[in-house]
């Protein structure tokens, strides 16, 4: 599970080829215990929750990076490494 990028004590990745679960395009991301998926680039949430705050967070740096994120996936489908994106600073 190549990391993305970690801002604020979440931690956001893409897995190789997770394209069969959920057919849309999406990140997973963890803080503390809670965990959620969010497709891209609308940032809906297809799975879990995290603590609101959080949540505001990575939902503005999913706004901010959806180029870079749709980039992302178009490698992480193929099976290649995505890059490192920047954190939400």
């Amino acid at each position: 599970m190549p990391v993305l990028s970690s801002f604020y004590g979440i931690t956001v990745a893409m897995y190789y080829l997770d394209n069969r679960r959920h057919s849309r395009p999406h990140i997973h991301a963890r803080f503390l215990d809670s965990e959620v998926v969010i497709a891209i680039p609308e940032g809906d949430v297809l799975e879990g929750g995290l603590p609101p705050g959080k949540m505001h967070l990575l939902l503005a740096w999913v706004v901010i990076d959806q180029a870079e994120l749709t980039a992302a996936w178009s490698l992480a489908v193929k099976g290649e490494k995505p890059p490192r994106i920047r954190p939400l600073v």
